[in-house]
């Protein structure tokens, strides 16, 4: 006897998961914990969805990981008030990398240069 398996639907499409993480990083400004979970979201997610939404949830990786270390450089030099620029300047590197990044994913189109250090 053998049974037959139906290819399930996700619960979610992947633009939506994309999205998800965007959303997450942009509270984690706040709370800091939802970004890590929108790291793992992503890279759960980076090896089986199309390349579009490939490129997102690589770029997404990226954009946790050299934001972390721009504030693991930035916030102990802050103490001597060189680091503020650098602090400063992760902000707004990581906003633009988020509002990106969501506006393209909402359209479904790919962020060109997913590996880049600015913004993609």
């Amino acid at each position: 006897m053998s049974l037959s398996y139906e290819t399930q639907r996700p619960i979610a499409s992947d633009n939506i998961v994309a999205g998800a993480v965007y959303v997450l990083y942009g509270v984690g400004y706040f709370t800091g914990i939802t970004a890590l979970m929108g790291l793992i979201i992503a890279y759960v997610k980076v090896d089986d969805t199309d390349p579009v939404m490939q490129s997102h949830f690589r770029f997404q990786i990226r954009t946790f990981w050299i934001g972390l270390l721009y504030l693991a450089i930035g916030i102990p030099f802050s103490l001597v008030l060189i680091g503020l620029p650098i602090v400063a300047w992760w902000f707004i590197w990581s906003l633009i990398r988020i509002v990106k990044g969501g506006l393209l994913s909402i359209e479904h189109k790919p962020i060109v240069n997913p590996k880049s250090w600015l913004f993609g």
